[in-house]
């Protein structure tokens, strides 16, 4: 019997299948409840396998600590907090959950887009705070999004999924990738291929869907806000740090950008003081991959890559 050691609470009903041939042992680590790699050090000796999040710091020191461990299976499509390189180094394999949350991410990516776009965080509050008295034509205007050009920062999975959307509603995408050129992507979703500097000068809205790394972290700074279009739109359901939140509150103070719609933050769960005090940002406590049948496909898929790392087999979704 292999001790299972898993970070924060899962949907129990995935979690139980381990339990019928192992011991497993569920956690609530958090960056709210002193979640450093200490903590994480002491949750994790002595297991077998380890079931984390995108807030759990798998670091180096942390691997060293607990060498019998067979496999990491990150309970999310991104793994910058794992240290792949240590992992690689001490022989521990690495697995996330790619693909299953696509729909949901990128349906949420619309419902920010839209929320942005049409003030509809304003609208609500116009509407508790009892201010309604009747429809006027001059009243919380937004911004259509048909004719409009969405500027996408990474055409993978969840990106395509928004440029398909996005098309619905008629919008014109054009796209930016550090990647190759993928001819039959770009047909599929009918999405223009441009350079950085000319997505931001001529996207409408660009949303985030790159990973963060070196090259990303801040890739929206003041430089980059600054060149965006006057009454643009931001949207964020990527990796906070992608975006300089001090440059961005700055941004919306001032009008240069239009509204912001984020479910990720620089250093969450702790958002930029000024975030709270707009009007033109719409806020979700990371919830892009919020809905039941996601968040159970996502365990399930660190149950089968345990599952099978314990049992000697290849590993699905392995990263490293």
């Amino acid at each position: 019997m292999a001790r299972i050691v898993i970070t924060r609470p899962l949907p129990p009903e995935e979690i139980d299948v381990l339990r019928t041939a192992h011991e497993v042992v569920v956690h609530d680590i958090g960056p709210d409840n002193g979640g450093d790699e200490d903590r994480i050090i002491e949750a994790l000796r002595g297991a077998d396998a380890a079931i984390t999040l995108l807030d759990n710091p798998v670091s180096a020191r942390v691997l060293s600590a607990c060498p019998g461990l067979k496999i990491v299976a990150q309970c999310a499509v991104g793994y910058d907090n794992v240290d792949v390189l240590a992992a690689k180094e001490l022989q521990i394999p690495v697995s996330n959950t790619p693909g299953v949350l696509t729909d949901a991410t990128a349906d949420f990516t619309m419902a920010l887009l839209l929320a942005a776009a049409r003030r509809l965080r304003e609208a609500d509050r116009y509407l508790r705070d009892g201010r309604f008295r009747r429809w006027e034509m001059l009243e919380l205007l937004g911004t259509g999004l048909s004719g409009k050009t969405l500027g996408i920062v990474g055409l993978g999975r969840i990106g395509s999924a928004v440029a398909r959307r996005a098309l619905g509603f008629g919008m014109r995408i054009t796209y930016h990738d550090r990647g190759h050129s993928n001819p039959t992507k770009e047909r599929r979703v009918v999405a223009h291929r441009v350079d950085f500097a000319t997505l931001l000068a001529e996207s409408d809205v660009i949303t985030l869907h790159c990973p963060l790394n070196a090259e990303s972290r801040h890739l929206i700074d003041a430089s980059a806000l600054a060149r965006m279009k006057r009454g643009a739109i931001l949207v964020n359901t990527s990796r906070g740090p992608v975006v300089d939140e001090a440059a961005l509150v700055d941004a919306l103070r001032s009008g240069h950008l239009a509204a912001a719609g984020l479910d990720v933050f620089e250093r969450e769960p702790d958002l930029h003081p000024g975030l709270f005090e707009l009007d033109n940002v719409v806020l979700a406590p990371h919830l892009g991959s919020a809905t039941r049948e996601t968040r159970r496909a996502m365990a399930r898929m660190c149950v089968e890559a345990v599952t099978a790392a314990l049992a000697g087999l290849d590993i699905p979704y392995r990263v490293a």
